[in-house]
């Protein structure tokens, strides 16, 4: 009990600390770990992916999904220590500014990511972190076999490379991406310790915007991806592109999840 207690100080002073007052410090840490691994890892890529060519996509998704989480993860942190400043954001408040403006226009969501509150931001998440790089761990030979089936079915030449690169845009984005969207939120909903139900919330409440905002971001992506990269690249490229879109999901999920907690409950409802 008296270590409990010592372990949770420990760890609210730790992540109280900011750097310039703004930058979770905790945060700053493992992001910079994390991208010291990433670069070990490119610097060695091809002699990693000719000798184990899906483990290292594995490390290697997981790794940036790790990252994806982590830049979200401290988007909140950095909006919550602007939030708790007295006052709440200034107009110089640049970097707040913009993280409350990109909270606002989330299509998502029809309040702000984050509440008006002054209690301490939250710790970093290491279990959101784990669930983040294990998916991104587990699904690397599903994309990577799916890439290396859509290169075979419609393989380009320095004479055509469009059209088959736009044939594979189509299939991707009207077979794969309907298919890892839904797994994303079934998988981290279950991992969270949701049922069916609270898959089927999960799904009913997210699945349709994120899969409109998936239109609005991968198809030139993916053009760029499948003309350009050659195929032990394209995972790498999507992932590290998906930094971004990792993150969103990452803000959408923990986003959604905060607010199933915070809906008050019938007494006669127990949610799977």
């Amino acid at each position: 009990m008296v270590f409990d207690v010592e372990r949770r100080k420990i760890l609210r002073t730790i992540n109280s600390k900011y750097i310039y007052g703004r930058i979770p410090l905790v945060h700053t840490v493992i992001f910079f770990i994390e991208m010291a691994i990433l670069s070990r890892l490119a610097a060695k890529f091809n002699t990693y992916y000719n000798d184990r060519p899906i483990l290292t996509m594995m490390i290697t998704n997981a790794i940036l999904g790790g990252v994806a989480d982590t830049v979200a993860q401290s988007i909140t942190a950095i909006r919550m220590a602007a939030m708790r400043k007295q006052g709440g954001v200034k107009d110089d408040d640049t970097m707040a500014i913009e993280i409350h403006e990109l909270d606002r226009k989330n299509p998502l969501l029809e309040q702000d990511l984050i509440p008006d509150s002054k209690a301490l931001p939250p710790p970093f998440d290491f279990e959101r972190l784990t669930r983040f790089m294990a998916y991104g761990f587990g699904m690397a030979p599903i994309q990577f076999a799916w890439f290396k089936f859509l290169s075979k079915a419609f393989p380009t030449t320095k004479t055509s490379g469009l059209g088959p690169a736009l044939k594979m845009v189509a299939m991707d984005q009207l077979i794969f991406a309907p298919f890892g969207i839904a797994c994303f939120f079934t998988i981290m909903t279950i991992a969270e310790g949701g049922g069916r139900r609270a898959v089927t919330h999960k799904l009913r409440d997210m699945y349709v915007p994120t899969l409109k905002a998936n239109f609005m971001v991968w198809p030139l992506v993916q053009i760029i991806n499948f003309r350009l990269m050659p195929l032990q690249f394209q995972l790498p490229f999507v992932s590290s592109v998906g930094i971004a879109w990792t993150a969103y999901l990452s803000l959408s999920n923990a986003a959604e999840e905060d607010t199933a907690r915070s809906a008050p409950q019938s007494p006669n409802i127990r949610l799977l």
